[in-house]
């Protein structure tokens, strides 16, 4: 993870409806990440994290695992595009 912002908006696909099943494109990994920030906001995400880690440690460890990932992914994607417009 390389910010703050990473891991709120991993923590936000987390508490998301958006399935690793659904092999999400980097598009719909942003919007769940900006939808679920306006409906629970920060502390409400990070407050779901923890309930889930809680109440269900290994599939949540899957879960953070795979959002940590997307999120990686999806992010760099854009800032790479970015970075080729801008150059």
């Amino acid at each position: 993870m390389n910010s703050t912002f990473d891991t709120v908006r991993a923590e936000a696909l987390f508490a998301s409806a958006l399935q690793a099943s659904q092999a999400p494109s980097p598009v719909q990994v942003r919007a769940a990440v900006t939808s679920t920030l306006r409906r629970f906001g920060i502390k409400g995400c990070a407050a779901r994290v923890a309930g889930e880690f809680g109440e269900y440690p290994e599939p949540a460890a899957a879960r953070m695992s795979w959002a940590l990932a997307m999120i990686n992914a999806a992010y760099q994607e854009l800032a790479a595009r970015e970075f080729a417009y801008a150059g």
